[in-house]
């Protein structure tokens, strides 16, 4: 699968867009407490060498599905809650500070 996503990079762009949203409202009137953020994916699980147990997870695209049926295919669904790590409370889209990024990656320093 030329396209395949890792399920972490998947992660990773969710985490990086809320960052930006942030950024992004920063000293607008109107600010939004972050809740809950429920994801479901298929994921396509294959072996891989590279990885240290052997085994990841891809995001299967859905056009995609059927053209992956010979392969172990699951259903992954799982809520994450969004936490500012550097004032330990929920997170708030449009931050009056600039706030504190350091726990988050490179990617989303950036």
């Amino acid at each position: 699968m030329s396209d395949s996503i890792e399920l972490a990079d998947v992660v990773g762009a969710v985490r990086d867009g809320l960052v930006e949203a942030a950024d992004r409202g920063a000293g607008q009137g109107l600010r939004f407490e972050l809740g809950d953020i429920h994801m479901e994916f298929v994921v396509e699980v294959r072996r891989d060498a590279r990885a240290k147990g052997g085994v990841k997870a891809w995001v299967v695209d859905t056009g995609a599905e059927a053209g992956v049926s010979r392969a172990l295919t699951h259903k992954v669904s799982f809520t994450l809650k969004p936490r500012d790590t550097v004032k330990g409370r929920d997170w708030l889209i449009a931050a009056d500070d600039e706030g504190d990024v350091s726990g988050f990656s490179a990617a989303a320093r950036d």
